[in-house]
């Protein structure tokens, strides 16, 4: 169902490789050497596509469904319509992503050096590269192997960027280690000047920031966001971590792994993340705060103080969830009687 334009489909598969691909258990009296050629949402699956159900909210979709295999949790094999083949997994999305994944690999990059790409002759670039017009490799950089450096990106002095990276077009990173596998979204700027002034009436004086970005393997890193680099102390990205479009992360944070940063989250300057926090979009998080692991915050939360491992706060101040929503019934009740 993708476009072909853009997407190369590397299908197809039989039942029993998807199995396999996807480790979800078949239902049973489902044909293994069925094929399957493509994936696709529950409305437009045909017989030979795959889909998934996730969220209870398609259950009618996925009874009007006319794909031929899907991927769902066991409780819900009883609301199949009729023919379906199922693939059984307590968590069906992620099985879904390891199938989707082997119909549309990321390709390998085609080695190029565009004529308008510059290459400082010191800087050093590993075998299957790909670089596009007008980027820019500063001197003493290193580009480890089969990365992609989108066009007029400017990967700056220093730099190591490990294998398998892709950096989108536009996009900056000085100042900054990348690890392998990392994917960094056009107009990002990963290592500018942090934010950092001596403020007083006889004018601001600027503080050199000395620090980098040090960033893990496996992290992605969207769109027009920015991570300064650290004033002194670096500014860590840890790995696995998935941060959205529009991000600013101030100098010195530190990001454990898995965090997941939603779109317009702003993290101020010295603030730790533990492992696997979430931030939903446009939550401020001010200076020099801890956040334990496992924290969630919510859409728009203005945080201002210390989170405790596991804790859900929202709300601003952000406060833990249910005082937030105890809080938000009571002002709805309020407009409402004046209204």
């Amino acid at each position: 169902m993708a476009d072909p334009r853009f997407f190369t489909n590397a299908g197809p598969f039989t039942l029993a490789q998807l199995a396999e691909i996807s480790g979800a258990a078949l239902a049973e009296g489902c044909d293994q050497g069925a094929v399957f050629v493509d994936v696709a949402p529950l409305e437009q699956a045909g017989a030979d596509n795959v889909s998934f159900l996730d969220n209870r909210k398609y259950v009618a979709a996925f009874q009007a469904s006319k794909a031929g295999l899907c991927v769902v949790a066991p409780e819900m094999a009883e609301k199949a319509p009729a023919g379906m083949a199922l693939l059984l997994s307590p968590d069906p999305y992620r099985a879904y992503a390891h199938i989707a994944q082997a119909f549309y690999p990321n390709p390998a990059p085609e080695p190029w050096v565009a004529p308008t790409a510059w290459v400082d002759p010191t800087a050093s670039v590993g075998e299957g590269c790909r670089i596009e017009p007008g980027a820019v490799i500063g001197p003493k950089a290193q580009v480890g192997a089969r990365c992609r450096i989108g066009a007029n990106v400017v990967v700056g002095q220093g730099v190591v960027l490990g294998d398998d990276c892709t950096i989108g077009a536009n996009a900056t990173v000085s100042h900054a280690l990348v690890g392998n596998r990392v994917n960094i979204y056009p107009g990002a700027r990963i290592g500018q000047d942090g934010f950092g002034f001596a403020m007083g009436p006889q004018g601001h004086l600027k503080v050199p920031q000395l620090g980098r970005v040090v960033i893990g393997n496996n992290v992605e890193i969207g769109a027009n966001t920015t991570i300064d680099r650290g004033a002194g102390p670096d500014t860590v990205i840890g790995d696995g971590s998935m941060i959205d479009n529009l991000v600013q992360i101030g100098h010195n944070v530190q990001l454990g792994r898995g965090c997941v940063i939603v779109a317009q989250v702003g993290i101020s300057g010295s603030t730790r993340m533990g492992d696997f926090v979430a931030a939903g979009g446009q939550a401020g998080i001010t200076g020099h705060l801890k956040i334990g692991s496992g924290a969630r915050i919510a859409a728009q939360a203005g945080v201002m103080r210390d989170i405790a491992p596991g804790e859900t706060v929202g709300g601003a101040p952000a406060v833990p969830m249910a005082d937030w929503l105890r809080q938000s019934a009571i002002l709805g009740k309020m407009a409402r009687k004046k209204s």
